[in-house]
């Protein structure tokens, strides 16, 4: 066991399958800021872990026996708010993933993610942005039905902003495209969120694509 770097991201593995479980630790732990401390298989021996271990984020599968992912995910933002919660799962979006975003769970994750992107929307949830996986995304929004919602005054660099948003970068991803600072994208993703009325950024883009202020390119 390597030495736990100060800011390193600590995280919990909540799944029923332990082939899951390994796999995602294996690949996790070759991360050096990232520590997995623990694992658990169904939601209610999560929810003690998460309590004994405190850690940063929770990956949680969605569909288990005795406490499901939902239920889990719902329990813990009331319990323990600090927590940072991620889904993950193999299964076609249904309505719980509106509960989902609309309790403001910060990550949506299928299975069949690389590697590499799974890391990069750790990172992403760890430094205070909501991810939500394109085809999450999609899916989320072939549902919806167009609002007739007072309009939205954003100026054109917020709009575009605003349009890299509802991609899977990370804010400072955004800016190297921008050719601006992280400081100055997350100044315009703030200013947007309050125009907006929404809490997060996932929110925000559900909310805009809602209104027909953006579409989902792909």
């Amino acid at each position: 066991m390597g030495i736990t770097m100060p800011d390193s991201i600590r995280i919990l593995i909540v799944d029923d399958h332990a082939v899951v479980r390994k796999g995602l630790a294996m690949v996790l732990r070759l991360e050096p800021d990232l520590e997995v401390v623990g694992e658990a298989e169904n939601g209610r021996v999560g929810l003690e872990a998460a309590k004994k271990l405190q850690p940063g984020i929770v990956l949680v599968d969605l569909i288990m026996p005795e406490m499901d992912g939902q239920e889990m995910a719902l329990a813990l933002r009331k319990s323990n708010p600090k927590i940072k919660i991620m889904m993950l799962t193999g299964t076609e979006v249904d309505d719980r993933v509106f509960d989902l975003v609309a309790a403001g769970i910060e990550g949506y994750v299928l299975k069949n993610v690389e590697p590499a992107e799974l890391v990069r929307a750790i990172h992403a949830v760890a430094h205070g942005e909501a991810y939500l996986h394109p085809d999450v995304m999609k899916k989320i929004v072939s549902r919806m039905q167009p609002q007739h919602t007072p309009t939205i005054t954003l100026t054109p660099r917020e709009l575009e902003v605003l349009e890299w948003m509802a991609s899977p970068n990370t804010y400072k991803q955004i800016a190297a495209q921008l050719s601006v600072s992280e400081e100055t994208v997350r100044s315009h993703a703030k200013n947007i969120l309050e125009k907006m009325k929404q809490p997060n950024r996932a929110q925000a883009v559900l909310a805009a694509m809602k209104m027909r202020l953006i579409k989902l390119n792909g």
